[in-house]
């Protein structure tokens, strides 16, 4: 493939030389050495790949990299960083909601994307965005918990509501 083809993840431009069926998933993982992306069942089913295109959420492994060329990739890393962290990662810590963290970069994508279009979600509808999420650590209220946190610290009302 000649010139290669041209990413534009978390804020910064890339020109990958890999095929254009390749799944995204093994060039953020392989190619950008992007680790927090995980690789999960492969069929699209668990979560642990999932990523933001254009802000909408998307299992990577089931994505060809030719349909993400010219769009805008999110990865976990593009969230926050250690010292910087997201509200949603932070709520997560506050929450101590990941146990075994395999599933969590997967469930915080879902969930950025959730808030993404609904910045004030209900139970049900945390429930329903983290549905094709596969966690086997049993976290699930955990997580719920710390989606309502980062909701309220985003709209300003922490203190409101969150069950503890």
């Amino acid at each position: 493939m000649s010139g290669g083809m041209k990413l534009q993840v978390n804020g910064q431009p890339y020109t990958v030389q890999a095929e254009p069926d390749t799944p995204l998933l093994y060039v953020l993982r392989n190619e950008l050495k992007l680790m927090g992306t995980r690789y999960g069942c492969g069929l699209g089913q668990c979560g642990a790949c999932n990523v933001l295109v254009d802000g909408r959420k998307v299992a990577s492994c089931d994505i060809q990299l030719w349909a993400t060329e010219g769009k805008h990739i999110t990865t976990i890393e593009g969230l926050g960083t250690l010292t910087t962290m997201d509200v949603l990662q932070q709520a997560f810590v506050d929450e101590q909601a990941a146990q075994c963290g395999y599933c969590v970069s997967g469930i915080i994508i879902s969930a950025k994307a959730l808030l993404n279009r609904n910045p004030d979600p209900s139970e049900t509808e945390i429930r329903e965005a983290l549905d094709d999420n596969l966690c086997r650590c049993g976290t699930h209220n955990r997580f719920v918990r710390a989606i309502q946190l980062a909701a309220q610290r985003m709209s300003g009302h922490e203190n409101a509501g969150v069950p503890t």
